[in-house]
This record gives C-alpha cells, structure tokens and sequence, in this order.
C-alpha cells in the first residue's frame, strides 16, 4: 500500500516573545502492507495475521487454515503426513498457492503439501475464493477457483533477532531464528532458518469393524530443514526489488493406513526443494504502476517401499521457470485496468521404465477491470490459457486453449443512513475456471491417459457482510454469510479397466452449501479483553455423473456436510490464554456412501497459555498448548488415525 501526502500544515505555538511559525512539507511517501478484509471484500476472503495467529495459539500451518470456513485440509497422519488444502470440496489441485507474491507450482501432482511451511517467519495468510478485489496481480493468481496466500514478515516487521525452541510430545523439536539487517536507507536483508524432527510414533486405538485396535503408529517420524534469504532493495522512493532464495529439505516417513489390524509401513520419501525468486514493482505515477516477477524452483522426491512384490525406488525431478509481468493503469479515480502475461515451463523427469519425459509450455493472459464507489464496487476479468506439450517418447497430449471469465460485485445500500443498516453490504460472485490434467494424470506409468481433458468448473457466490461498532462490554459485532452453488464437469478420476487402473474424465459434480463467519470484540476492564471467532460450513456435494449407477446423488468423498470452528481469547497483564474448537462431522471415505464407508464425526479440542516478559532490551514470550484435550485418535482420511492428547511448548526471544 502506497499512500502520499502532498502538504502537511503544522501550526506551532511558542511563548509570547515568539511569532507563531507554519512548516510546509514535502511530498511524503508511507508505505506499509494492506491487509485485506472479508467485510469489505465483493468475494469471500479471510484472513489471520501474525498478532491473530499468536493470540490464537496456533502453531502450525495445517491448523491456521482449518479454522477457515469452507477450507478443508486433508492430513495423512499426523506428524510426518502430508497435508493438501482444498476449497469447497474441488480437490487440493483447484487451489492456488501464492509465495510473497509468487505462485508455488506443482506440475507433477498439482498440488502443494503446506507441511513445508512454518508459522515462525510468517507476517499473514489469507485465502480468496473466486474473482478477487486486487486486480494487480498475475495472471496465474487468477488461475484457480480458490488461492492461498503466504506472506513472510518484512524488514519493517522484523526485529533485529527473533530465536525460537519448540519441544514437544513424540520426540518434537523445533529450533529457528530470524535475523534482520538494515545495511543502508535502501537495502534490507532477513535471514531465517529452522529444524525440526519428531519421531511420531504416538500409540492409537481405532476400530476395524467390530474389533478395537490398539497399537503403536510406526514409520511417522520426520526430519525437516527450511532456510530463507530476502533481499528488500529501493531503488528510488517508486521502485522496489525484492529477491528470495529458499530451501527446504526433509526425509520423513509414511506411516501408512492401519488395514486388516497390521500398521507397519515402511515407504520412505525424501522431498527437496530450491527456489529463487525476485519481484520488482514500479509506481511509474499516480495513475500507471508495474510489477514484474522471475522464479527457478528445481524439486527433486525419492520414494522408497517395502512392501510384499520386494523393494521399489522411484526418483522425481521438476524444473520450473516462470515469468510474469503486470500492468495497471488508472485513467480516472473510479476505474483501474489490468493486464497480466505469464509464461510457465516446466519439466519432469521420473526413473520409471519408458518415461516420456514430458515438457510442458504453458502461456496466461488476463485483462481486468475494477470500478470502486463509496457505495459500489465491480470486478471483472478474462484469462486466456494457452498450453502446450512435448515428450521425447510416446505421444504427448493434446494442446488445450480456453478462456475463464470471472465477476464480484459488492453494494452498500444503506450508505447514507445512520445506525446498524449503514455497515450492511451485499456481494455477488461468479467464476469459470478449471484445472489442467497434471503431469501423473497424463504420463504415469500405465495409469496415465493422454487424451485426458481439464477439469472445468463454475462457482457462484452470494453473500450479505455486516459489522457494528458499540460502546460498552461489546465493543464490535462482525457477520459473513455466503452461500454457493458449484458445478464440475470431466472431474478426472482413475477407474479400472481391464486389468489395470486408468484416469479418464467422467466425474461430474454439483455442490450447494453455506459458509457463516462472526466474531466478536469484549472489553471486560481496561487490562482485559476477549476475542471471540465462530465459523459454520455446510456442504453438499453430490456425484450426479450417472443416473443409472448406485452412488447417483451421493456425497462425494471425504466432504462433510456440516463443519465449525471456534476460538476464544482472553488478554489480562498476566497471561494471554486461547480455546479452540475445531469440528467435522461424518462424511464418506468412497463416493458410495454405504455404512461400511461412512467416517464418524470427530471434535478437536486445544487449550493454549502465553505470557510475554520484558528481558533488558528483548522480551521472551513462553507458550504451551494442551492439544486434543479428549484424546481420541479421530481420522481425517480413513484409516490414519491422526495423535491423542498431546502437548507443545515454545519460549522465543525477541531482540
């Protein structure tokens, strides 16, 4: 966010034998980060910050986005499990990933295991569903029904030493620190970097039919290291350079479902990843601003099993090299325009038998419009998708062109009155929009399918926001509402024929729900306040490909109807403390919604207790959560129980 104040008047009053004197200033440039709001927003958007996360107890990504309405996070474990987002029950492929302010990609699976990022260097996430206010962004951010954003804190936000140990059950440990330098007026640089392992071998009970299980998780423990280098660099008071490199290494294991009572696993997957990235944007004036970004990520997995056929090593490398570049232009104060260009390249390259070793070029284009009002605001935008493939064996897929329009309208109706109808605002929205086939989907071995087509769908959205601020206990009432309605066509599904697996475009689903979002603000005493958050989501999903088959109007799996959340603070002098709730109720491991399918609901309860403590000149902030007070080892997807009642500890210090 740029702001500019053009003359600033100070009057200063001085004693009887001096003359009142006036200061003009100069033009003044103030910059700061804008943070978006779901109240104000003409589509659905929530946010947390860093204060929030921290007020909140929340210590991992995972659980940040569970208390997200409409978000779900599919968990393969616990510790050591990957974790994949998805948005309204369209699957982890349909949700975009933005990285300070550039897209993270995944060509092979198409989807982003968030377990790789901390909260520790995080500033804020926020998560956009359909068309988005912002228009200056890239055109790839406009390529998903629903994006993830990922902001990492910057110089101004940054102390000079933030040092950090976590510690907790089943062997967890976390040490990071985050330092910062400002080596002149112009260029700042921030370095930060982490470690952690846990063995993960937590005890469960869970039931296999009839019978209770009682054992011990095996092969879920987890080595992980990340490291960041950013480079903040004003070329002038317009123009700014920000370049990151990052790293991230893990070797974990996967623990596996617990079938026919045996929760031995042995599959190992060592995950590294490298990227560079810089991002430079322009105030060119006040009407005319550029952004333009480049990013190399290099990915390389090594899967390892043990199973009954003997041993199997499987390699992944990805190479990825994208451009992007933005323009936005103001002619008048009510209207801005935008138009984006993306290049994409990537390339995968597997140590399967016979691999193609696909190449994929794929090309966006988006133009935008933004008209804003005092009571009125539009958006409306046209990507153009261009891809293209080759291989160096076999038969490579068919190039696919398509254009995806997108809307949001948000009116304040009652703008002029006074009272509670004044903050009350509606908002409409509609996307178009699909997911290609990924790389696996067209390439792997036997399974894939080459004449695959994408995965279209279309999302609308109507909602009605309100917030109210009072005097007295309550200081501040906020409400969101939004119901949707989806429609899926060629959802891209492996089914068998013959003898062997094969992905083929035969899914269609339709998807109708509502997403409820308040929070309110306490004053108890002038030393102690409340905050208080609750979301509701219901969802339903229905398979409405075959009329004729059995699961013909089913939900589809691993969606529940009905989810919630809540959290509630309390702030004192003494100690901060926070409770959160989050809730899943019964959903279906298959598409045929039969009993022998059907997962329970499950509740999870955590406790979290901090206190911050003036040290000389830094202040150390100790913390300890109190996770899954019940203890139960619900399952997200069936058969990974995820841990009981478990227990994480942190003391930072901040210089």
């Amino acid at each position: 966010m740029i702001m500019s104040i053009y003359c600033c008047v100070c009057l200063a009053q001085t004693d009887k034998s001096m003359t009142d004197s006036i200061f003009t200033a100069g033009e003044l440039t103030v910059t700061g980060r804008r943070i978006p709001t779901n109240v104000l927003a003409s589509a659905p958007l929530q946010t947390l910050t860093r204060t929030d996360l921290l007020n909140m107890g929340i210590s991992d990504m995972a659980t940040a986005l569970r208390h997200f309405t409409g978000v779900s996070v599919r968990d393969y474990g616990g510790i050591g499990g990957l974790k994949t987002v998805s948005i309204r029950g369209l699957g982890a492929q349909h949700t975009g990933v933005i990285y300070d302010g550039v897209s993270i990609g995944d060509c092979q699976s198409g989807q982003v295991d968030i377990s790789r990022f901390t909260l520790d260097n995080i500033s804020l996430i926020y998560v956009t569903i359909g068309q988005q206010d912002d228009i200056f962004q890239s055109a790839r951010a406009l390529a998903a029904a629903g994006t993830l954003y990922i902001e990492t804190m910057t110089d101004k936000e940054t102390p000079l030493l933030t040092a950090c140990l976590k510690g907790g059950s089943y062997g967890y440990i976390e040490p990071s620190a985050l330092f910062s330098v400002k080596a002149s007026e112009r260029l700042a640089m921030t370095a930060f970097g982490s470690y952690s392992r846990a063995d993960g071998n937590y005890h469960f009970t869970m039931r296999n039919g009839i019978k209770e299980i009682s054992e011990k998780r095996h092969n879920s423990d987890i080595e992980s290291w990340r490291a960041e280098l950013n480079m903040m660099y004003d070329i002038t008071t317009r123009q700014q350079l920000k370049a990151k490199v990052y790293g991230f290494s893990s070797h974990r294991g996967l623990p596996g479902s617990v079938i026919y009572d045996n929760p031995w696993a042995a599959e190992r997957l060592t995950d590294k990843n490298f990227f560079a990235q810089a991002l430079y944007t322009n105030t060119i004036s006040n009407s005319l601003r550029l952004r333009s970004a480049v990013k190399w990520n290099y990915s390389w997995m090594r899967d390892f099993n043990i199973d009954a056929a003997g041993e199997h090593e499987d390699k992944f490398r990805q190479n990825e090299t994208y451009a992007t570049a933005t323009v936005m232009y103001t002619p008048v104060k009510l209207l801005s325009l935008s138009l984006a260009q993306d290049y994409t390249h990537n390339y995968l390259s597997t140590t399967h038998i016979n691999c193609p070793y696909p190449t994929r070029d794929s090309w966006h284009t988006a133009i935008a419009a933004r008209l804003a009002t005092e009571s009125f605001t539009a958006n409306a935008s046209l990507l153009s998708t261009q891809i293209n493939e080759r291989v160096r064996t076999g038969d490579a897929a068919h190039g696919l062109h398509r254009i995806s329009p997108a809307f949001s309208a948000a009116w304040q109706p009652f703008n002029k009155s006074d009272g509670l109808m004044k903050a009350l605002r509606l908002r409409l929205a509609y996307k178009d929009i699909f997911r290609a086939p990924t790389l696996n989907d067209l390439y792997y071995r036997l399974i894939g399918n080459t004449s695959l087509r994408p995965e279209k769908t279309r999302q609308w959205n109507a909602g009605i926001t309100w917030e109210h601020s009072m005097k007295g206990i309550v200081e501040g009432i906020t409400l969101t509402a939004d119901a949707h309605y989806g429609h899926t066509n060629d959802k891209i599904v492996a089914i068998p024929t013959l003898f062997i697996w094969k992905m083929m475009n035969v899914g269609k689903v339709v998807s109708r729900g509502v997403d409820i979002t308040t929070s309110a603000n306490i004053r108890w005493s002038s030393t102690a306040t409340s905050d208080i958050t609750m979301t509701y989501n219901y969802l339903r999903a229905a398979d409405k490909t075959d009329p004729t088959t059995a699961y013909y109007n089913h939900q589809i799996a691993y969606t529940p109807k009905n989810s919630a959340s809540l959290c509630a603070t309390l702030h004192t002098p003494w100690v901060d403390m926070a409770y959160n709730l989050l809730f899943t109720g019964s959903r279906y491991a298959s598409g045929y919604n039969t009993p022998d399918y059907r997962m329970h609901s499950f509740s999870d309860h955590s406790i979290s207790l901090s206190r911050k403590q003036k040290i000389k000149s830094g202040t150390l902030r100790l913390q300890i959560d109190l996770n899954n007070l019940t203890g139960k080892n619900y399952e997200i997807v069936r058969f990974y129980p995820m841990p009981g009642r478990n227990i994480k500890a942190s003391a930072t210090y901040t210089l």
